[in-house]
Protein backbone atom coordinates (compact mmCIF):
# COMPACT_ATOMS: atom_id res chain seq x y z
CA UNK A 1 0.00 0.00 0.00
CA UNK A 2 1.33 3.68 -0.43
CA UNK A 3 2.84 5.31 2.55
CA UNK A 4 -0.13 7.33 4.15
CA UNK A 5 0.70 10.13 7.06
CA UNK A 6 -0.19 9.08 10.24
CA UNK A 7 -0.67 11.38 12.99
CA UNK A 8 1.82 12.09 15.22
CA UNK A 9 1.15 12.42 18.92
CA UNK A 10 2.05 15.16 20.73
CA UNK A 11 4.21 15.27 24.45
CA UNK A 12 0.52 16.70 25.63
CA UNK A 13 -1.38 13.76 24.14
CA UNK A 14 -3.15 15.51 21.30
CA UNK A 15 -2.80 14.82 17.52
CA UNK A 16 -0.55 17.19 15.58
CA UNK A 17 -0.29 17.50 11.75
CA UNK A 18 3.28 16.09 10.06
CA UNK A 19 5.75 18.54 9.52
CA UNK A 20 5.66 20.64 6.26
CA UNK A 21 9.21 19.86 4.91
CA UNK A 22 8.19 15.95 5.26
CA UNK A 23 5.22 16.64 2.94
CA UNK A 24 6.31 18.99 1.07
CA UNK A 25 9.26 16.50 0.01
CA UNK A 26 6.72 13.57 -0.54
CA UNK A 27 4.94 15.99 -2.91
CA UNK A 28 8.10 16.83 -4.76
CA UNK A 29 8.83 12.87 -4.83
CA UNK A 30 5.44 11.87 -6.63
CA UNK A 31 5.68 15.19 -9.15
CA UNK A 32 9.63 14.01 -9.85
CA UNK A 33 8.09 10.54 -10.10
CA UNK A 34 5.30 11.18 -12.56
CA UNK A 35 7.53 13.83 -14.56
CA UNK A 36 10.60 10.90 -14.71
CA UNK A 37 8.07 8.06 -15.53
CA UNK A 38 6.70 10.71 -18.81
CA UNK A 39 10.13 11.20 -20.05
CA UNK A 40 11.43 8.11 -19.92
CA UNK A 41 7.92 6.50 -21.96
CA UNK A 42 9.10 9.25 -24.32
CA UNK A 43 12.88 8.38 -25.23
CA UNK A 44 12.35 4.36 -25.25
CA UNK A 45 9.82 5.04 -27.18
CA UNK A 46 11.44 6.96 -29.28
CA UNK A 47 14.57 4.18 -29.43
CA UNK A 48 11.65 1.50 -30.44
CA UNK A 49 10.63 3.46 -33.09
CA UNK A 50 13.97 3.77 -34.61
CA UNK A 51 14.96 0.07 -34.13
CA UNK A 52 11.18 -0.65 -36.01
CA UNK A 53 11.80 1.81 -38.83
CA UNK A 54 15.42 -0.06 -38.95
CA UNK A 55 13.92 -3.40 -39.09
CA UNK A 56 11.61 -2.22 -41.99
CA UNK A 57 8.58 -2.55 -40.28
CA UNK A 58 5.58 -0.32 -41.41
CA UNK A 59 3.76 2.70 -39.60
CA UNK A 60 1.32 0.22 -36.99
CA UNK A 61 5.04 -2.12 -35.98
CA UNK A 62 6.86 1.51 -35.53
CA UNK A 63 3.82 2.72 -33.20
CA UNK A 64 3.72 -0.72 -31.51
CA UNK A 65 7.38 -0.79 -31.03
CA UNK A 66 7.25 2.67 -29.69
CA UNK A 67 4.41 1.69 -27.39
CA UNK A 68 6.12 -1.74 -25.78
CA UNK A 69 9.55 -0.16 -25.27
CA UNK A 70 8.30 2.69 -23.59
CA UNK A 71 5.57 1.16 -21.53
CA UNK A 72 6.47 -2.55 -20.55
CA UNK A 73 9.08 -1.76 -17.64
CA UNK A 74 6.38 0.74 -15.68
CA UNK A 75 3.76 -1.97 -16.66
CA UNK A 76 5.69 -4.48 -15.13
CA UNK A 77 6.92 -2.29 -12.32
CA UNK A 78 3.19 -1.29 -11.65
CA UNK A 79 1.91 -4.95 -11.21
CA UNK A 80 4.18 -6.06 -9.20
CA UNK A 81 3.69 -3.32 -6.54
CA UNK A 82 0.10 -3.57 -6.81
CA UNK A 83 -0.60 -0.23 -8.31
CA UNK A 84 -3.58 -1.84 -11.19
CA UNK A 85 -4.35 -0.61 -12.95
CA UNK A 86 -1.11 0.18 -14.35
CA UNK A 87 -0.13 4.08 -15.23
CA UNK A 88 0.57 3.12 -19.15
CA UNK A 89 -2.95 1.27 -19.20
CA UNK A 90 -5.23 3.50 -17.14
CA UNK A 91 -4.26 7.13 -18.12
CA UNK A 92 -4.11 8.08 -21.77
CA UNK A 93 -1.13 10.56 -21.94
CA UNK A 94 1.44 7.40 -21.77
CA UNK A 95 -0.35 6.08 -25.46
CA UNK A 96 -0.12 9.63 -26.38
CA UNK A 97 3.08 9.98 -25.53
CA UNK A 98 3.98 6.78 -27.19
CA UNK A 99 2.09 7.25 -30.67
CA UNK A 100 4.23 10.77 -30.70
CA UNK A 101 6.93 9.66 -30.13
CA UNK A 102 6.38 6.75 -33.06
CA UNK A 103 4.93 9.42 -35.18
CA UNK A 104 8.16 11.87 -35.21
CA UNK A 105 10.61 9.07 -35.57
CA UNK A 106 8.49 7.46 -38.36
CA UNK A 107 8.31 10.96 -40.43
CA UNK A 108 12.00 12.38 -39.33
CA UNK A 109 13.83 9.32 -39.59
CA UNK A 110 16.52 10.80 -41.69
CA UNK A 111 16.96 13.70 -38.72
CA UNK A 112 17.07 11.00 -35.64
CA UNK A 113 19.67 8.66 -37.52
CA UNK A 114 22.40 11.78 -37.99
CA UNK A 115 22.77 10.66 -34.69
CA UNK A 116 25.88 8.59 -33.57
CA UNK A 117 24.23 5.04 -31.76
CA UNK A 118 20.67 7.03 -31.54
CA UNK A 119 19.25 4.19 -29.79
CA UNK A 120 21.76 3.52 -27.32
CA UNK A 121 21.57 7.29 -26.06
CA UNK A 122 18.26 6.94 -26.35
CA UNK A 123 18.12 4.22 -24.59
CA UNK A 124 20.66 5.40 -21.87
CA UNK A 125 18.07 8.51 -20.84
CA UNK A 126 15.32 6.13 -20.98
CA UNK A 127 16.95 3.54 -18.68
CA UNK A 128 18.20 6.57 -15.90
CA UNK A 129 14.63 7.97 -15.74
CA UNK A 130 12.88 4.45 -15.74
CA UNK A 131 15.57 3.56 -12.87
CA UNK A 132 14.78 6.55 -10.58
CA UNK A 133 10.80 6.60 -10.86
CA UNK A 134 10.61 2.93 -10.42
CA UNK A 135 12.33 3.22 -7.13
CA UNK A 136 10.39 5.91 -6.15
CA UNK A 137 7.15 4.81 -6.59
CA UNK A 138 8.30 1.30 -5.22
CA UNK A 139 9.49 3.33 -1.85
CA UNK A 140 6.00 5.30 -1.86
CA UNK A 141 4.19 1.96 -2.34
CA UNK A 142 6.13 0.84 1.07
CA UNK A 143 9.08 -1.70 -0.59
CA UNK A 144 12.19 -1.70 1.23
CA UNK A 145 15.08 0.25 0.11
CA UNK A 146 16.93 -2.80 -1.50
CA UNK A 147 13.99 -4.19 -3.29
CA UNK A 148 12.82 -0.71 -4.46
CA UNK A 149 16.28 -0.65 -5.86
CA UNK A 150 15.70 -3.94 -7.43
CA UNK A 151 12.22 -2.99 -8.86
CA UNK A 152 13.90 0.48 -9.94
CA UNK A 153 16.52 -1.61 -12.84
CA UNK A 154 13.84 -3.28 -13.22
CA UNK A 155 11.75 -0.68 -14.52
CA UNK A 156 14.61 0.86 -16.58
CA UNK A 157 15.76 -2.59 -18.66
CA UNK A 158 11.75 -3.63 -18.94
CA UNK A 159 10.98 -1.54 -22.06
CA UNK A 160 14.32 -2.21 -23.87
CA UNK A 161 14.12 -5.81 -23.43
CA UNK A 162 10.49 -6.22 -24.75
CA UNK A 163 11.78 -4.02 -27.51
CA UNK A 164 14.57 -5.89 -28.53
CA UNK A 165 12.72 -9.58 -28.44
CA UNK A 166 9.84 -8.35 -30.77
CA UNK A 167 12.53 -7.03 -32.99
CA UNK A 168 14.44 -10.27 -33.17
CA UNK A 169 17.25 -9.09 -31.33
CA UNK A 170 19.36 -10.72 -28.43
CA UNK A 171 17.91 -8.00 -25.31
CA UNK A 172 20.56 -5.60 -24.79
CA UNK A 173 20.68 -6.43 -21.10
CA UNK A 174 22.13 -9.83 -21.66
CA UNK A 175 25.28 -8.46 -23.99
CA UNK A 176 25.32 -4.58 -23.75
CA UNK A 177 27.83 -2.62 -22.08
CA UNK A 178 27.40 -1.99 -17.98
CA UNK A 179 23.62 -1.99 -18.80
CA UNK A 180 21.81 -3.19 -16.00
CA UNK A 181 24.51 -2.15 -13.76
CA UNK A 182 24.21 1.75 -14.67
CA UNK A 183 20.08 1.22 -14.11
CA UNK A 184 21.12 -0.60 -10.69
CA UNK A 185 23.15 2.42 -9.37
CA UNK A 186 20.71 4.69 -10.82
CA UNK A 187 18.28 3.09 -8.44
CA UNK A 188 20.50 2.52 -5.35
CA UNK A 189 21.33 6.18 -5.23
CA UNK A 190 18.03 6.97 -5.18
CA UNK A 191 16.94 4.11 -2.37
CA UNK A 192 19.95 5.73 -0.02
CA UNK A 193 18.45 8.78 -0.55
CA UNK A 194 15.76 7.67 1.23
CA UNK A 195 16.96 5.56 3.95
CA UNK A 196 19.42 9.17 4.44
CA UNK A 197 16.57 11.22 4.18
CA UNK A 198 17.28 13.34 1.69
CA UNK A 199 15.88 15.55 -0.30
CA UNK A 200 14.83 13.46 -3.01
CA UNK A 201 15.69 15.88 -5.72
CA UNK A 202 19.47 15.40 -5.02
CA UNK A 203 19.56 11.92 -5.03
CA UNK A 204 17.50 11.26 -8.06
CA UNK A 205 20.08 14.11 -10.08
CA UNK A 206 23.17 12.30 -8.95
CA UNK A 207 21.54 8.78 -9.90
CA UNK A 208 20.44 9.91 -13.31
CA UNK A 209 24.01 11.60 -13.97
CA UNK A 210 25.52 8.67 -12.75
CA UNK A 211 24.07 6.00 -15.32
CA UNK A 212 24.42 8.38 -17.66
CA UNK A 213 28.11 8.48 -17.49
CA UNK A 214 28.66 4.99 -16.82
CA UNK A 215 26.76 4.24 -20.46
CA UNK A 216 28.23 6.55 -21.97
CA UNK A 217 32.25 5.44 -21.00
CA UNK A 218 30.71 2.21 -21.54
CA UNK A 219 29.67 3.02 -24.89
CA UNK A 220 32.74 4.70 -25.84
CA UNK A 221 35.43 2.88 -24.10
CA UNK A 222 33.47 -0.72 -24.75
CA UNK A 223 33.29 -1.76 -20.38
CA UNK A 224 31.67 -4.99 -20.25
CA UNK A 225 31.31 -7.03 -17.60
CA UNK A 226 33.35 -10.60 -17.37
CA UNK A 227 32.59 -13.25 -19.52
CA UNK A 228 32.70 -16.92 -18.98
CA UNK A 229 36.20 -18.54 -20.44
CA UNK A 230 35.48 -20.63 -23.35
CA UNK A 231 37.60 -23.82 -24.47
CA UNK A 232 40.19 -23.25 -27.13
CA UNK A 233 37.94 -24.72 -30.12
CA UNK A 234 35.08 -24.35 -28.67
CA UNK A 235 33.58 -22.09 -31.40
CA UNK A 236 34.58 -24.68 -34.18
CA UNK A 237 31.83 -27.43 -35.66
CA UNK A 238 31.98 -30.76 -34.29
CA UNK A 239 32.59 -33.02 -36.82
CA UNK A 240 29.48 -35.06 -35.30
CA UNK A 241 27.49 -32.01 -34.88
CA UNK A 242 24.63 -31.83 -37.35
CA UNK A 243 23.79 -28.09 -39.50
CA UNK A 244 22.11 -26.48 -36.71
CA UNK A 245 24.86 -26.83 -34.17
CA UNK A 246 26.74 -24.43 -34.73
CA UNK A 247 28.24 -22.07 -31.81
CA UNK A 248 28.87 -18.99 -33.50
CA UNK A 249 30.08 -16.04 -31.56
CA UNK A 250 27.33 -12.79 -32.07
Amino acid sequence: MPREFAPAPSRAGFAMTPALPNVFDESVQALLTHVLDLGGTFVFAISGGVTAVRRRMDIFGVLVLAFAAGNAGGITRDLLIGAVPPAAVSNWIYLAISVLAGLIVFYQFPLIDRLNYPVLWFDAIGLAFFAVSGTGKALHYGLNPAMAALLGMLTGIGGGMLRDVLANEIPAVLRSDLYALAALACAASVAAGDVLHLHPLGPATFGVALCLVLRFLAIRKGWRLPRARRMPGAGRKSPHAGDGDDDKEN
